[in-house]
């Protein structure tokens, strides 16, 4: 069993920046596909970036692409998302996912993070 807990979330004014990290408990999850994804108000759930256990492949969505990252710390079992240049319409809840999930943008991942709070002011 995987535990996953977001931290990080929190208020900004559009164009700052804000990093969510992931940490996680249990099982090592340093095999496991992880991956981002968000909720707005109103909204379904969404993909924003994933990332394959052996790093090799990255993905994001075209709403975030060049302005967030997702990266890993394996030392400390923990993943990241870097987001930069944030806009209002970024304000949502964000959730950690991780599982074997090959394709990564899907919701196919076998754990799920509380999700933490984010919201961007214009």
């Amino acid at each position: 069993q995987v535990q996953l807990v977001e931290s990080g979330g929190g208020l900004v004014q559009a164009g700052g920046s804000l990093r969510l990290s992931c940490a996680t408990s249990g099982r090592t999850f340093s095999t496991l596909d992880t991956g981002w994804f968000r909720q707005a108000p109103g909204k379904e759930r969404e993909f924003v970036a994933g990332r394959s256990w052996r790093g090799s492949t990255t993905r994001y969505a075209d709403s975030v692409k060049g302005r967030f990252t997702i990266s890993r710390e394996y030392a400390k079992n923990t993943v990241y998302l870097q987001m930069n240049s944030l806009k209002p319409e970024d304000t949502a809840v964000y959730y950690c996912a991780a599982g074997t999930n090959p394709v990564l943008v899907t919701q196919a991942y076998d754990y799920w993070g509380q999700g933490t709070q984010v919201t961007v002011s214009s």
